[in-house]
């Protein structure tokens, strides 16, 4: 059988796709894409057993329906070599041997049988279901992903993007336990209650691909899968078994002290004055009196320091704090608004930081714990 395709858009497909599958995986089968070719569709599939990404596209000329498995590196490896032009796929349906036909030439591999391929997870009947905007889902895992701890981390329920539904909003949660973001997302309104933990690699798939596409996005869960239903992709993941940590319970209540102060001006004094600090501990000072914030580092061992003041809006009693640098740019990072709100009770607990004015339907708060301070 035989169909064309762009090299282009085919290429744009796989390398989406292509974030699923496992350099090396205890299944051989695994490190292929599943090409189901149906009525002028192509349906490409990879998956690591965890995760399943799904997409379609048009193809022409199509003369026949077969499935089949193609080595994922080496049809990428392939691919990204060719300018724009059409591709032409010619398979033997007995043999499943490949031939891609180029305006200049031709590259040959052998298939294996699709019916090795792992069947994707099903939802079960009970599931719940929510609906959102793309854009909206882009925003809440953008600005709550980078919090999440990796995956080597021994808590497993850090490991991700905790979605709290309640009826009338919808809260992203994520945390490493040394900085915490909590987004209240309050245009979602889902009449249902429940939970789930979203991965980090889904997590990031997810922004890979969002940003290529508009509409709605079907979200679908159970106890065990969660299934995101976009235009032209579906992804179906298990999601992080455990129960997530009391995040409300960790954020201060009580910061009588209140530091406004402008975030690209905080933001660049930060990565400045972070330079001269210890590469081992990163810490950077923190120095509020009288209208002035001043920022210190010091590197003892190679005899380093700097300090620099920036004015803000503070006129309680002076307050001294230190935070990690680099997760404090993380955090000034993931802000968009141009002021910043820092909430502090004492140098021994977490600071909050907020924004100025929240952007519309939203509510932002950002902890990051503090570090000891001679």
């Amino acid at each position: 059988m035989q169909f064309t395709v762009s090299s282009s858009a085919l290429l744009s497909r796989l390398l989406s796709i292509g974030r699923v599958v496992n350099s090396k995986s205890t299944l051989p089968i695994l490190e292929n894409f599943l090409f189901k070719i149906s009525d002028n569709t192509l349906t490409i599939t990879a998956t690591d057993l965890e995760t399943t990404l799904t997409s379609t596209l048009a193809v022409e000329n199509s003369t026949g329906n077969i499935t089949l498995a193609v080595q994922a590196k080496l049809l990428l490896d392939t691919l990204r070599e060719f300018p724009e032009q059409p591709l032409l796929f010619d398979i033997d349906e007995e043999s499943l041997a490949v031939l891609i036909k180029t305006e200049n030439g031709q590259f040959n591999f052998i298939g294996l049988s699709g019916d090795a391929f792992p069947k994707s997870a099903t939802l079960s009947d009970e599931s719940n279901h929510l609906i959102l905007p793309v854009e909206t889902l882009l925003t809440g895992i953008s600005r709550a992903s980078f919090a999440a701890a990796s995956e080597e981390d021994l808590r497993p329920t850090m490991a991700g993007v905790f979605f709290d539904i309640k009826p009338e909003e919808l809260t992203l949660v994520a945390t490493d336990a040394h900085k915490l973001v909590r987004l209240k997302m309050l245009s979602v309104k889902s009449g249902i209650e429940a939970s789930f933990i979203l991965p980090k690699k889904s997590t990031a798939i997810l922004k890979s691909i969002l940003p290529k596409i508009s509409g709605d996005v079907k979200i679908s869960f159970d106890s065990q899968n969660i299934l995101f239903e976009l235009p032209e992709y579906t992804l179906i993941c298990r999601q992080i078994e455990g129960r997530y940590p009391n995040y409300n319970g960790v954020i201060p209540t009580q910061n009588p002290f209140k530091i406004i102060v402008d975030r690209p001006a905080f933001l660049n004094a930060v990565r400045r004055v972070s330079v001269y600090s210890n590469q081992g501990t990163g810490l950077i000072k923190l120095h509020a009196t009288d209208n002035v914030l001043l920022l210190s580092a010091q590197d003892i061992d190679f005899s380093t320091s700097a300090e620099e003041s920036i004015p803000c809006q503070f006129s309680d009693e002076s307050i001294e704090i230190g935070f990690k640098a680099p997760l404090l740019v993380d955090v000034l990072t993931n802000i968009s608004a141009s002021e910043v709100v820092i909430e502090l009770a004492d140098s021994t607990r977490a600071g909050i930081l907020l924004p100025l004015e929240n952007e519309q339907d939203e509510d932002l708060l950002m902890l990051l714990m503090p570090m000891l301070i001679a």
